[in-house]
């Protein structure tokens, strides 16, 4: 029982009210023997609250009172779940902004065609801020006809709106005891699945109580919810909401039961970290045959061997170069975390999703690209060849920053299980990251039997440099290509431009150094200083749906995917991005094969597409639930399994004609 019993007087309804209140239908038209949604959206006024099923320790829950055809019924109000307002100590489950309750009539059959439905609900609440209540009744109607059950577009979109903001159902039991005083909940909740701040509701008094803390402990497979238990716990099942960190909300039911305390997970935390430490190096050291960053370790190495330096100096160039990796693959781990406890739901490489980031890196790689040509040529400190410590540091760091939209075998579980980690181990997965980038620079400076192993310097190099500039060339061409997808045609003829007038700029100072000028970098500084402003206007296109080359295939939801699963359908969804290089190799290499589409539609596979290359908060939350910090993720749904299998992150047909 509430703290606060009122009595709702009918002459409430002809006060001034502070709740708007609208009853809406999903069909005007319901069919004979089906059922229609109704909705009824209410939008308090500024500093005013209405409450929840459950109205916590102060309030009154929304009474509804139906006055509908015969035969015709109508559910219980579903409710979105509420927020959190603590006044004088007391704890109120309300909401402060508008909700919308959802309900479901049923109509019965036989029924003619035309037939009126007039719809009556009487609505008695309490509605209050935080100094005074005021208890309001109001009377909504609407009369919908006998029909063919459509429903309009917009209507339907409205309402998928709001059943968006409804709990979702949890699918597995949990369970709940009191001992000594303290309620303990056992949730099912996967290890490697997002979790954030949590919080309980439950849907009845006599459980908890409401104002003390509650304290969240992962403990394996199951999330374990502590607080102080009602002073008059009541037994039986327990209902209740549990929202997490990023906005969802779960709906489940739970037994009483024994629920032991979490155990200790600190040595599993470690354990995992080191496992994900060691996929992230091995990650890390398969990145360095990409095309954008084979050429910057290929050079570097090079150098080194052609400079002769000594020993001491040949460990110096190859601790500056490490670090400049690490460093910066850190700050990339760092800004991840950060942005992930602010309730983003980023992922690995979420810095290319931003098209001027993209652009940014456009005139990086062609810059790196001309010089490779041998269009100028970098000051000390260079990039390639010798630089001392900062010119080492200054290429680990920016082989870091070009490996990013990459991820390959290992990385994806190791990044994946860095989210769940906590920080400090979080950032030793990056760390790891970083170590597998710069490992083979690293044995080449520590180990003189591999430095001599080098071919000795001639004028094979400068060949050798021009060709380099190729796959250099080919990531530009690509970056393009993924600025055209993110900002439209516009966008990338504006940092194709913008790229145009800085090789422009390049090519002038290596005319002027040819010609021993002084200030010789003067035209290129300005050109990129010019480009890079006009790269930092460049915003993304309208959104668009994701399109595949494969026959068949549909964007991908979590409504879309819930549909097939219960018609027992198998489901091939994949998750890709413009600006990921092994998503696209797999899509040409393996998906989009005629033998994979062949295969699909011999056993009726539906294929799922989740374009995350604008950086879809929704997808993002899905593919962690998955122990994948980012793209590529490869899901496969046979029909009767009860969970998918995550497939490799490098495919062939063979791995998906096999499939059953």
């Amino acid at each position: 029982m509430t703290a606060v019993s009122l009595l709702l007087p009918a002459s409430a309804s002809a006060q001034a009210r502070h709740v708007a209140m609208t009853l809406v239908a999903e069909s005007d038209r319901p069919a004979p023997g089906g059922t229609v949604a109704l909705a009824i959206h209410a939008v308090p006024d500024a500093g005013w609250h209405g409450y929840w099923l459950n109205p916590g320790d102060a309030g009154v829950a929304t009474r509804a009172t139906w006055t509908l055809p015969a035969g015709v019924t109508a559910s219980a109000l579903d409710y979105p779940a509420p927020g959190r307002l603590v006044i004088a100590g007391l704890m109120n489950h309300v909401y402060e902004r508008p909700w919308t309750m959802l309900t479901t009539l049923s109509v019965p059959k036989g029924m003619a065609a035309g037939s009126a439905l007039p719809i009556r609900v009487k609505l008695d609440y309490l509605v209050c801020t935080e100094a005074i209540c005021v208890p309001e009744s109001q009377e909504l109607a609407t009369r919908l006809t006998i029909g063919d059950g459509a429903v309009d577009g917009a209507r339907r979109a409205q309402f998928d709106a709001w059943r968006r903001a409804l709990p979702r159902p949890l699918g597995s039991k949990a369970t709940w005891q009191v001992d000594a005083g303290r309620f303990r909940l056992a949730v099912p909740y996967p290890v490697e699945a997002p979790l954030g701040k949590a919080w309980f509701y439950p849907a009845r008094g006599g459980a908890i109580d409401y104002p003390a803390p509650q304290t969240v402990t992962r403990d394996g497979e199951r999330l374990v919810i502590e607080t102080k238990a009602a002073a008059t716990p009541q037994s039986g099942a327990l209902s209740g909401v549990l929202t997490l960190g990023d906005g969802t909300a779960l709906s489940l039911d739970a037994q009483p039961g024994t629920v032991p305390p979490p155990a200790s997970a600190t040595a599993l935390d470690w354990g995992v970290a080191l496992a994900a430490f060691g996929g992230a190096l091995l990650g890390g050291l398969l990145l360095n045959v990409m095309p954008c960053v084979f050429p910057i370790l290929s050079l570097k190495a090079l150098g080194l061997a052609r400079s002769g330096e000594s020993e001491h100096h040949a460990r110096i160039e190859a601790l500056a170069y490490t670090a400049g990796v690490v460093l910066v693959c850190l700050a990339l781990g760092g800004t991840l975390l950060a942005l992930r406890a602010g309730g983003a739901s980023a992922g690995w490489a979420f810095q290319l999703q931003d098209p001027r980031v993209v652009g940014v890196l456009l005139l990086l790689v062609a810059a790196i690209a001309l010089n490779l040509a041998g269009l100028f040529e970098l000051p000390t400190p260079r990039f390639a060849g010798r630089g001392g410590a900062s010119g080492a540091f200054m290429t680990g760091a920016l082989a870091a920053f070009v490996a990013t939209p990459c991820t390959g075998p290992f990385m994806g579980a190791a990044l994946g299980a860095a989210l769940v980690l906590p920080a400090a181990a979080a950032l030793l997965v990056f760390a790891g990251l970083g170590l597998g980038i710069a490992l083979p620079f690293l044995l080449i400076g520590f180990v003189p039997a591999l430095r001599r192993r080098l071919p000795k310097p001639g004028a094979w190099m400068v060949r050798l440099r021009h060709i380099l500039s190729v796959p250099m060339f080919a990531t530009a061409l690509a970056l393009a290509w993924v600025l055209g997808r993110q900002a439209g045609v516009d966008g990338m003829t504006l940092a194709l431009a913008a790229m145009l007038l800085a090789g422009l700029g390049l090519w002038w100072t290596g005319r002027r150094q040819a010609q021993g000028a002084r200030a010789s970098w003067a035209p290129a500084l300005v050109a990129l200083l010019v480009a890079g402003a006009g790269v930092a206007t460049i915003r993304p296109q309208a959104a668009r749906a994701a399109v595949a080359a494969l026959p068949g295939a549909e964007p991908f939801s979590e409504q879309r995917l819930a549909a097939l699963r219960a018609q027992g359908r198998p489901v091939f969804a994949y998750f890709t991005a413009d600006w990921c290089l092994t998503c696209k190799v797999n899509e040409k290499a393996a998906i989009e094969t005629q033998a994979v589409a062949d295969a699909f539609a011999r056993h009726k596979v539906t294929v799922l597409v989740g374009d995350w290359t604008d950086g879809d908060p929704a997808l993002g939350r899905f593919i962690a639930q998955h122990n994948r910090a980012g793209v590529p993720l490869y899901l496969w749904y046979a029909a009767a399994a009860p969970a998918p299998r995550v497939l490799p992150q490098v495919l062939t047909p063979a791995t998906l004609t096999a499939l059953r």
